[in-house]
């Protein structure tokens, strides 16, 4: 059995793992620095992101585009590393972005592997030792620092961060083990859902629109009301799967839903096939075009507005005569059409889950933790960076930033650390 001796050690070689490696490195490179991840080959979440393609940040980040804890504090944080510095970072590291819809920065060669590759090359320049295949089983905290027990062996180090990521995509390593470290040293954590995640809805009668539309996608707004009230609501492109929904509308509203439902509320998700138009602006709409263009069908007129296959999964669900002239369509059966475009009810029932989840909701309170250090406000010597946290952004590159910032700001303090004593 190995016993290393360490001044950081760094647990798990993600997203926000590697950029604190490197930042700590980069300003104190005569300190050793572990990075430890029970992987064989780290960084397998990156590679999945962004359709293989690795959203690494968005043009726009504010502490608006994420949920969890309390604003004001990740706002301080994300300051301390904002964008303007990400692009450059990732510039002098080989990876140039460009910005596309949404202001979503991708590497301009549009692989993750390339993100992938230059981080860890950054971090091999830095003189991190990268330790693979030593999965930290426990931690306990000694007069000197603290004791990793890995699976290859014992680690002493004086400061350690926890960069272990939360439940999302299992298959890339997340267990959930950051959570057991942070409750052992008496941190409190938000009990956890998956977010960013596909919606799983239930398929019988005219709940199962979605079976009849799967592969479709169309702009739309979803609204989720609590206990009786409206909540939020989210804007953006909605894809029908064989299973629910899918696609970027679907998985931002998705932590909101489940979060809900996590605190035994009364949740419910509503479909707006046409975002900005309210029932009054579609009655309009109707009447105009019967007194217009009365010979024209119901059916066409109603896929001006969705999808063609939107239009008749919807007629047929709603049994209404497609054929049926504007003039001819009855008042009663107008208002039910419009009724059905502006607050169609989704029988949701759950979400894929961890496994198809791209982020954790929850995590360790962000109250425990100091946002000018990263360091645990219980643990002295104790870091934490990243989805571990109990904080977690819209789809669109904000869970990234999110890392590589705080990433940042455990490291400016990890080097204050040793001028402190």
């Amino acid at each position: 059995m190995s016993h290393l001796s360490a001044d950081i050690s760094i647990i798990g070689a993600g997203a926000a793992g590697l950029a604190t490696a490197i930042f700590a490195a980069r300003a104190k490179p005569d300190w050793r620095i572990l990075l430890l991840d029970g992987a064989r080959k780290p960084g397998a979440k990156i590679l999945v992101s962004g359709g293989a393609r690795c959203n690494v940040t968005n043009s726009v980040v504010t502490e608006a585009d994420f949920n969890g804890g309390k604003r004001s504090v990740v706002r301080r944080i994300l300051r301390a590393f904002p964008v303007v510095e990400t692009v450059r970072f990732f510039r002098e590291i080989g990876v140039p972005l460009h910005e596309e819809p949404g202001g979503k920065l991708f590497p301009d060669s549009n692989r993750a592997r390339d993100v992938l590759n230059a981080l860890l090359g950054a971090v091999s320049e830095c003189g991190v030792a990268l330790l693979t295949e030593h999965r930290v089983l426990d931690i306990a905290r000694r007069d000197e620092g603290f004791a990793l027990f890995t699976s290859r062996g014992e680690i002493r180090s004086r400061l350690v961060v926890l960069a272990t990521g939360g439940l999302s995509l299992p298959k890339t390593g997340s267990d959930g083990a950051g959570y057991h470290f942070a409750r052992a040293f008496a941190h409190t954590i938000v009990p956890t859902t998956p977010a960013l995640v596909p919606l799983v809805l239930a398929g019988d009668g005219a709940s199962g629109l979605h079976r009849d539309l799967s592969g479709v996608s169309h702009d739309a707004t979803l609204e989720l009301w609590v206990n009786g009230s409206p909540d939020m609501a989210v804007t953006g492109s909605l894809l029908w799967t064989h299973f629910g929904i899918s696609g970027p509308v679907a998985l931002d509203a998705s932590r909101h839903w489940l979060r809900a439902r996590l605190e035994n509320q009364d949740a419910r998700l509503v479909l707006r096939f046409s975002p900005g138009r309210s029932f009054a602006d579609l009655d309009r709409f109707w009447t105009a075009a019967a007194t217009a263009r009365g010979r024209s069908s119901v059916q066409r007129t109603l896929a001006s507005l969705v999808p063609a296959a939107v239009a008749t999964a919807l007629l047929v669900n709603l049994d209404i005569d497609g054929t049926t002239a504007l003039a001819d369509l009855p008042r009663a059966v107008r208002r039910r059409l419009v009724h059905a475009l502006t607050a169609w009810s989704l029988p949701v029932t759950d979400s894929r889950g961890y496994n198809y989840a791209e982020v954790t909701a929850g995590g360790v309170t962000l109250a425990e933790i100091d946002p000018g250090s990263m360091e645990s406000r219980v643990c002295p010597g104790l870091f934490l960076v990243g989805e571990i946290l109990d904080v977690d952004g819209r789809i669109g590159g904000f869970n990234f930033q999110w890392a590589w910032s705080s990433a940042r700001v455990a490291a400016r303090a990890l080097v204050r650390y040793d001028r402190q004593g």
